[in-house]
C-alpha cells in the first residue's frame, strides 16, 4: 500500500513539474514578447552622421586679414579632411558657404582638388564670398567647375534636396544677394514657396536644412542677417517634425532649440576657434536625438595666432552649451 502511494505521489509530482515547466516557458514568451514590443517602440530606425564645415575662406595668397587665417587656409583645410576621413561612418560632408575667400575662378580651381581627398561624398550651400554682384564667377560658372570635381553635385540650381538615408531630407538654401553689394542675406519668395512644398513633402521626416546666412542669428549684426528671416521662420513653424538648420556667415558657435527646430550655428575654418561640426543624429520612432561636436584644428600653431586677432573670444567660440551638446527633440 504504501509503496503504491509513493509510486503515484512520484507520478504526480512529475506531472506538476511538467506543467510548471510549461507555464515558466509560456511567462518566458510573453515576458520576451513585451520587451521587444518595448525596445522597438524605442529602438533607432537609423542613425546619420555627417561633418558641417564653414567658412573655409580659402585662398592662395599668402597674407592672413583682420580675423581670419586665410593665408593658412589650404593647411587647415588640408587638417579638416584628414580628422573627417579618420572619423567611422561619416555619411557626407557639407561645406556652408564661403568656400573662397575671393570670388575668382582660380580660387574655386585651388579649393576644388583638396576636396578630392575626401572619403565620403560632399556638398554646399553658397556663401556671399563664393558668388558676389558684378563677378564673373557665378552660381553657373561655379556649379560646373564643382561638377568637374565633385560625381556627387549633379543639381542645376543652386538650392536643391536630397535624401542621405531613409527617414531623412537634408534640404540646400541659396541665400545670396547677387543683385548688390551686401553681407545680407535672402531667401526670395520663389525659394521660400519651394522650401515650403519641400516641407510639406517631408512631414514624416526628420529635415537637415543647410544654409550660409542664418535664419537665427547666433549674436546680433544687421549688416549680416537675414533680410526675409521672419517669413523662413514663418514657414517652419507651420511643421511639427524634427528640424534641425545648419547655419554659417557669423563664424560663431551657437545652438539653440525652439520647440521642434533646432539651429546649428558653426564656428569658421580660419577664425579662432577654427573648428567644424561634426553631428550624429539619431532616429527613434519616438524622438530625435541630436550629438553635436565641435572639432577644432590640429594645428595648434595656426590657433594660438587666429585667438590673438579676435575681439570677444565666447562671441566665436561660443559657451560650452553652444560648443558640444546633445538634444533630444520630441516627435509629435
Amino acid at each position: 500500500m504504501t509503496q503504491r502511494y509513493r509510486y503515484r505521489k512520484r507520478k504526480v509530482i512529475k506531472k506538476e513539474s511538467v506543467m510548471t515547466k510549461f507555464k515558466n516557458w509560456s511567462i518566458s514568451i510573453l515576458l520576451a514578447g513585451a520587451m521587444l514590443f518595448g525596445l522597438q517602440s524605442y529602438s533607432s530606425t537609423a542613425s546619420l552622421k555627417f561633418a558641417q564645415v564653414s567658412d573655409a575662406h580659402f585662398y592662395t595668397g599668402a597674407n592672413n586679414t583682420t580675423y581670419k587665417m586665410v593665408g593658412e587656409s589650404p593647411k587647415l583645410l588640408d587638417d579638416v579632411i584628414e580628422q573627417i576621413n579618420e572619423t567611422p561612418n561619416v555619411s557626407f560632408v557639407m561645406f556652408t558657404g564661403d568656400q573662397i575667400d575671393k570670388p575668382f575662378e582660380k580660387e574655386l580651381s585651388a579649393f576644388l582638388p583638396h576636396t578630392e581627398k575626401l572619403n565620403v561624398p560632399w556638398y554646399f550651400a553658397f556663401g556671399n564670398h563664393d558668388t558676389m554682384y558684378g563677378g564673373y564667377l557665378t552660381p553657373r560658372v561655379y556649379m560646373d567647375l564643382v561638377n568637374n570635381y565633385n560625381k556627387n553635385y549633379k543639381f542645376e540650381k543652386s538650392y536643391y534636396s536630397f535624401v542621405p538615408q531613409k527617414g531623412y531630407k537634408a534640404i540646400v538654401l541659396d541665400t545670396i544677394i547677387r543683385d548688390r553689394l551686401t553681407t545680407n542675406g535672402k531667401l526670395g519668395d520663389e525659394q521660400l514657396q519651394w522650401l515650403d512644398n519641400e516641407l510639406a513633402n517631408s512631414k514624416k521626416d526628420t529635415v537637415l536644412i543647410f544654409m550660409h546666412v542664418p535664419i537665427l542669428e547666433p549674436f546680433n549684426s544687421p549688416n549680416h542677417r537675414l533680410l526675409d528671416a521672419d517669413k523662413a521662420e514663418e514657414i517652419l513653424n507651420k511643421y511639427n517634425n524634427p528640424i534641425a538648420v545648419f547655419q554659417g556667415h557669423y563664424h560663431g558657435a551657437k545652438i539653440t532649440q525652439k520647440d521642434n527646430i533646432l539651429y546649428v550655428s558653426c564656428p569658421s575654418m580660419v577664425t579662432y576657434p577654427n573648428a567644424f561640426r561634426m553631428i550624429t543624429v539619431t532616429n527613434y520612432r519616438n524622438k530625435v536625438v541630436f550629438n553635436i561636436q565641435n572639432k577644432e584644428t590640429n594645428l595648434k600653431n595656426v590657433q594660438k595666432l587666429a585667438k590673438l586677432l579676435v575681439f570677444g573670444i565666447t562671441i566665436y567660440s561660443g559657451e560650452a552649451k553652444d560648443q558640444n551638446a546633445t538634444i533630444t527633440i520630441e516627435k509629435k
